[in-house]
């Protein structure tokens, strides 16, 4: 019974990261052994243990044989006599198919490597070291979700290119159907993370580059090529913007909502008719609409659409809001639910900043409309409605009449604090 650590804790130790999860292998082994050493079994589609004292993971050596399409189309071997580099030939990429005995490990928390003890029979240092994601096998193809997985990482490190061979692996798979099978919670969990990783924008390229994006977001594949006006846009590419905004949204370390209403706020404007270009009249509405598409189609989270729908309708409102009385910005804000949500209004507003920044030139730019509308917003908050709703309803007034009395109320509030803002 051997023990090695494995992946991302050794990966991320020789490029000088720190924050991996510490994963573990265990060669030699039963189910039963572990489970009399006290380990617990967690794993659902082949043996997973959590550490009795450590509660990290610790898998039993494993090979897997492709039997159907798709992510679960797989039988799992695991047994005492499956070897090490035997589990590491079925990993995704070389840099994460690197082992160490467990006995040489340290126990401080970060990780000190010495080359000599690494168990490397894929090259993966030295594809750490030439800055390449390359797979390790040809069991790399049996597997859709890997595609995702070599998009995020390239998000996740800028300097690394895709290996030649790589893509064109990632293609096939493509081109066979692969990507098809795939189930959403595993899309919408490689995508979720990949939009948090520091350069977002390159794993939408690879994913385009490979072919898997018209597969699984056609509306947004379809945005490139699409002419923006260039007094706006001085990058004119639709497809290009986003990627901006995407990278500007991570620049700005802005949540997960944020960066999902950046890559959807624009949709419309994928099926604005040729002959209207490069202007993009009522897009808002329009992707608003495609979004709900995409949210099903990998059942994104409540609350993350939710964001979405309001940035993709009101975000040409709100870089517009420079213009708007006390009145307008009053039904802009009741549009918003910022009334009631303004924790999210504020996600709305920081999502806008990023659409108005990832433009060619403008990345430093102000975006004085945040502050304002925050301030008018909180100068409309400070009213007390309780006071003027019971007034209204002594006067007799009902329902939307007592509506209208907070409104103009608001209007008031914001009107005086216009001068300030």
């Amino acid at each position: 019974m051997q023990t090695y650590l494995v992946g991302g804790a050794i990966r991320d130790a020789l490029l000088g990261r720190t924050g991996s999860d510490r994963d573990w292998v265990v060669v030699g082994a039963t189910p039963e052994q572990m489970a009399a050493r006290g380990f617990l079994p967690v794993g659902r589609d082949f043996p997973v243990f959590l550490h009795p004292e450590t509660r990290e993971e610790y898998a039993l050596a494993r090979t897997e044989r492709k039997s159907a399409p798709g992510y679960r189309g797989f039988v799992v071997h695991a047994a005492p006599d499956v070897t090490l580099e035997q589990d590491l030939a079925r990993r995704d990429l070389t840099i994460n198919a690197i082992a160490l005995p467990a006995e040489r490990v340290a126990a401080a928390d970060r990780l000190e490597l010495d080359p000599a003890d690494l168990i490397d029979p894929f090259h993966g240092q030295q594809d750490l070291q030439h800055r390449r994601l390359r797979h390790v096998t040809e069991a790399f193809r049996e597997d859709p979700v890997r595609i995702l997985r070599v998009a995020r990482f390239a998000a996740r490190f800028a300097d690394f290119r895709v290996a030649p061979e790589t893509l064109a692996l990632m293609r096939e798979m493509v081109a066979a159907g692969e990507v098809d099978a795939l189930v959403p919670e595993r899309v919408w969990q490689e995508l979720s993370r990949g939009l948090m990783e520091g350069s977002p924008s390159r794993m939408f390229e690879l994913l385009r580059a490979c072919g898997a994006l018209p597969v699984l977001l056609p509306e947004v594949d379809r945005l490139w090529g699409v002419p923006q006006p260039e007094a706006h846009h001085p990058e004119v590419d639709t497809g290009v913007h986003l990627m901006m905004v995407l990278d500007m949204a991570a620049r700005l370390a802005a949540p997960l909502g944020v960066r999902f209403a950046c890559l959807v706020h624009d949709l419309g404007k994928g099926t604005t008719p040729a002959d209207a270009l490069p202007r993009h009249i009522g897009h808002e509405q329009r992707s608003a609409k495609l979004l709900r598409a995409v949210c099903e189609r990998w059942r994104v989270p409540v609350e993350v659409r939710e964001l979405a729908d309001v940035v993709a309708r009101e975000h040409g409102n709100i870089h517009r809001s420079a213009d708007l009385n006390a009145a307008a910005l009053v039904r802009l804000l009741e549009r918003c639910d910022a009334f009631r949500k303004p924790e999210r209004f504020d996600d709305v507003l920081l999502a806008c900043e990023c659409d108005a920044r990832g433009r060619l030139g403008l990345e430093d730019a102000p975006y004085p409309q945040r502050q304002r509308l925050l301030a008018a917003l909180a100068a409309a908050r400070a009213v007390a409605t309780e006071p003027i709703a019971r007034e209204a309803q002594a006067a007799g007034a009902a329902g939307p009449k007592i509506g209208e009395a907070i409104a103009r109320a608001r209007i008031a509030a914001i009107a005086a604090a216009l001068p300030a803002l």
